[in-house]
């Protein structure tokens, strides 16, 4: 039975057909019955349905018959495939034994295919590299080979070539999986071990974890235990997917599936945790590879109407069940009202988030700009303070060096535009440490702050290589920076709202920039209205919005002129104690004026 198991995931960069070739695996091992095929069938989300993408890791089981006659099990474990869910594809990848790395034709290699390879390689799975639509005008189906041999050292003869669309030589890839792929290495004597490879919440069953058994076998009727959660649960029913759910009375070494735990919270479930039972909780021991999801880029979620606070709560309390990555506290705006700050894994994660917010619960948001988690050494007790916005940086007097998140990145790109991509990365604080040639193509190696990228990056990127740049990265720590708050004052009162955190350099402009987009949104008042960027005491920038004026001395006809500057002189006092005493509020329209901008 175990020799007959073949574990594998797919990894390629996104669009290149991974999906469709799913779809065509599932119809030709009858895994899903004819009538009921449609495409992207592990994509079970709207979003992801609609963007076309993966976000969500998803496992399926499949019986395969050789061409040899033997009955094999094929676990494809389907992995996301954006650079924010990395963590989630290389604990996937640790279920396995194999991989198939997709490459398009009309594409060749690109960032996410070199960086999925090195996690592939990294683990010790075995790598089968087949090239994608190959039956399209454009395919250079040559070139791609060249760059697979090239790039990744694979022989000619280890490449097949499909149409994932229309199913030529999809039955190759299946022969070969079961051929060169090895079967899973366990030891069905031993403790009982299974390794979470993803999670997600059911409201009947609770906190349901998908698992790849790495050794021994788990009963629906055992006491189980999370090792590194420290916590013991009762299951309430186990299986695998066909894609379909199916229950089973046990899970033994090798296979894939999944354990309905029945805990309301799925916090307590944490990729890459390990399951064993209560009773050898003492003598097994713990996978590696485990760490806790952390966020990299924050936000402020804030109800158009106030009133729909308590709306806003309890939709993301609902979609923390299902992504245990989503992390979220409490927050107030003087301008906005309640609100929460949320952490997200990247920039991606943060859209579907937003996305799914608007569109499952019908909740008008205004999103602040993203911002990063900066570290604050303080000055006198020389402790690290972790500061994820403007509103929590300490006075300057207090704060003895500031550090930001910095990535390691590559960037692919054809050599046409390599050039303007390092001006680009230069521009944007970045530093290329490293250029590698690829049958003309080209792999800059670069560290950026993380400021930076989450800005706009990817924009720039494919506009300056008309779409054919690929970007991939990874967190590579903190470096110190000349960080600043500036603050944003409206009639001298400070609007901490709109504060932000700037470079010192780019303090200055970007201070500007916001007072004159301010001056634009800003309704008139019947008074003069200073809008100020400042650093500490100091003033950078300033644009005034004139007072709307009445003509006082319309009425007059003639007569001594000294009536007339009588009047304009009170009319001037009246305006400079509405100046004095007048309050100027923000309506949200400005804010969502300015978020567009």
């Amino acid at each position: 039975m175990l020799n007959n198991i073949r574990n594998f995931s797919i990894i390629a960069h996104i669009d290149h057909g991974k999906t469709t070739l799913t779809d065509r695996f599932l119809e030709l091992t009858k895994a899903v019955r004819r009538d009921k095929l449609k495409s992207q069938m592990m994509d079970s989300n709207p979003i992801e349905r609609e963007r076309g993408i993966t976000i969500k890791l998803a496992p399926v089981r499949m019986n395969y018959t050789a061409q040899d006659g033997q009955n094999y099990i094929l676990n494809l474990i389907d992995t996301p495939g954006h650079v924010d869910f990395g963590y989630e594809v290389s604990r996937s990848l640790a279920a396995c034994e194999g991989a198939l790395l997709i490459v398009d034709a009309t594409q060749g290699v690109q960032a996410q295919t070199l960086s999925n390879f090195h996690k592939a390689r990294e683990l010790g799975l075995t790598i089968i590299p087949v090239i994608n639509k190959v039956d399209l005008p454009v395919a250079d189906t040559d070139q791609t080979t060249l760059e697979l041999i090239d790039a990744f050292g694979f022989r000619e003869e280890e490449i097949i070539a499909v149409s994932a669309k229309s199913g030529l030589n999809v039955a190759a890839v299946l022969e070969q999986i079961v051929r060169r792929l090895p079967p899973p290495i366990t030891t069905p004597a031993a403790p009982p071990r299974a390794l979470i490879i993803t999670a997600t919440f059911d409201r009947h069953k609770g906190a349901i974890a998908y698992v790849r058994m790495i050794d021994g076998a788990i009963s629906a009727k055992d006491e189980l235990f999370f090792i590194n959660k420290q916590k013991s649960f009762s299951p309430l029913d186990l299986g695998f997917f066909t894609p379909a759910p199916a229950s089973q009375p046990r899970l033994t070494a090798g296979e894939v599936g999944f354990i309905a735990t029945g805990l309301k919270d799925i916090r307590d479930l944490q990729i890459g945790d390990t399951i064993t039972s209560l009773a050898h909780k003492d003598v097994a021991i713990a996978l590696s590879g485990y760490r806790e999801p952390k966020p990299v880029v924050f936000m402020e979620l804030f109800p158009i109407d106030a009133d729909e606070f308590p709306l806003l709560l309890d939709a993301v309390t609902k979609l923390s069940f299902h992504d245990a990555a989503l992390q979220f506290s409490s927050t107030h705006s003087n301008a906005l009202g309640s609100g929460l700050r949320a952490g997200f894994l990247g920039i991606l994660h943060a859209e579907i988030v937003l996305e799914r917010l608007q569109k499952e619960f019908d909740i008008a948001l205004i999103a602040t700009s993203p911002t990063v988690e900066y570290q604050v050494i303080m000055k006198n007790t020389n402790q690290t303070r972790l500061v994820h916005s403007p509103v929590s940086m300490p006075d300057p007097s207090q704060i003895s060096s500031i550090q930001e998140p910095i990535i390691h990145a590559q960037i692919f790109s054809p050599e046409a535009y390599v050039s303007s991509l390092i001006q680009f990365v230069q521009n944007r604080r970045g530093i290329l440490l490293e250029s590698e040639y690829l049958l003309g193509n080209t792999v800059l190696k670069i560290e950026l702050p993380l400021s930076e990228l989450i800005t706009n990056f990817h924009d720039e990127l494919k506009s300056l290589s008309s779409g054919f740049a690929s970007l991939e990265y990874e967190l590579a720590g903190f470096k110190e920076v000349d960080a600043l708050k500036v603050n944003i004052l409206l009639n001298g009162e400070v609007i901490e709202a709109l504060s932000f955190i700037a470079v010192a350099s780019e303090a200055d402009q970007q201070g500007r920039n916001m007072v004159s987009k301010l001056k634009e949104v800003v309704p008139r008042q019947m008074f003069e209205i200073p809008i100020q960027a400042a650093i500490g005491g100091k003033i950078i920038a300033r644009e005034t919005i004139k007072a709307f004026r009445k003509d006082v001395t319309a009425k007059l006809y003639g007569g001594d002129v000294t009536r007339r500057q009588k009047l304009l002189k009170k009319q001037a006092k009246g305006k400079k104690r509405m100046k004095q005493f007048g309050k100027v509020e923000l309506s949200q329209d400005v804010f969502l004026s300015l978020l567009r901008k």
